[in-house]
């Protein structure tokens, strides 16, 4: 349906009929506008709203006093929630074997069972990251006596990224030189296509020992057959039974 056009003339009639104080819906009937477009061309300027076009003005407000608070009110909540976690790890935390060594290579083990490569070449592990990547460089400096110049690190980056700047960051994170960085590679993407960014690239860290490798995904295999055993074999039945019904498997 074509959109009717309005010839000055029958906007200033309206304006006259308007200012005669004539309602909406006379003007309306009179000249066959409709209220809301009449409202859009007088409504503010001769302070003559419409009443559904002063209630939708009210109701786009609401909205975005209504996003305002909710979002006040889960900020509020998550804080909380934060809170409350942090006061509990306070209390755990002392009672964790942060002196046992295998407390340490365990979770190394772990680390490295998720994020690190299964290949056959070394050791390596990749992450976003630079709090992972720096738990994982600690705890591989702690389990084993390894030889730090040996260490090489490579970095996967973005157009947007500056490569200088990246090798420094990663580097003081990592406690590694610049000089034992690898090229880096910057990986080829659109600057026009949208993609989820992260802020320091993908950093590699490599030590060419595979005999390490080998006995993190050795411990890793070990210690879930060992963990897993010790929960009790419940059907799958029984744990949907008992779930909420939001969280049950169908």
């Amino acid at each position: 349906m074509q959109r009717r056009v309005y010839a000055q003339k029958e906007k200033d009639k309206v304006k006259k009929l308007l200012l005669e104080k004539k309602s909406y819906a006379e003007i309306t009937k009179l000249l066959g506008i409709p209220k809301s477009t009449i409202c859009t061309w007088y409504g503010k300027s001769l302070n003559r709203p419409w009443q559904k076009c002063t209630q939708l003005e009210h109701l786009k407000n609401i909205r975005k006093l209504a996003v305002v608070a909710v979002k006040r009110k889960w900020d509020k909540k998550r804080a909380e929630d934060l809170q409350e976690i942090n006061n509990n790890l306070e209390k755990e935390l002392p009672t964790y074997p942060f002196q046992n060594q295998g407390f340490y290579k365990s979770l190394l083990a772990m680390l490295y069972w998720a994020e690190g490569d299964k290949g056959n070449a070394g050791t390596r592990f990749a992450n976003t990251d630079p709090n992972l990547a720096r738990l994982y460089i600690s705890l591989l400096r702690r389990c084993y006596n390894i030889d730090e110049s040996k260490l090489r690190v490579r970095l996967h980056l973005h157009y947007y990224h500056s490569v200088k700047k990246m090798k420094k960051i990663w580097s003081k994170e990592l406690n590694i030189p610049l000089n034992q960085f690898t090229k880096t590679s910057i990986k080829k993407r659109s600057k026009t296509k949208k993609f989820r960014k992260n802020f320091a690239g993908i950093c590699f860290i490599y030590y060419g020992n595979s005999k390490i490798r080998k006995e993190l995904l050795e411990l890793g295999l070990k210690l879930e057959k060992t963990i897993a055993n010790e929960i009790p074999n419940i059907p799958l039945r029984a744990i949907n039974n008992n779930a909420p019904v939001a969280q049950r498997i169908e």
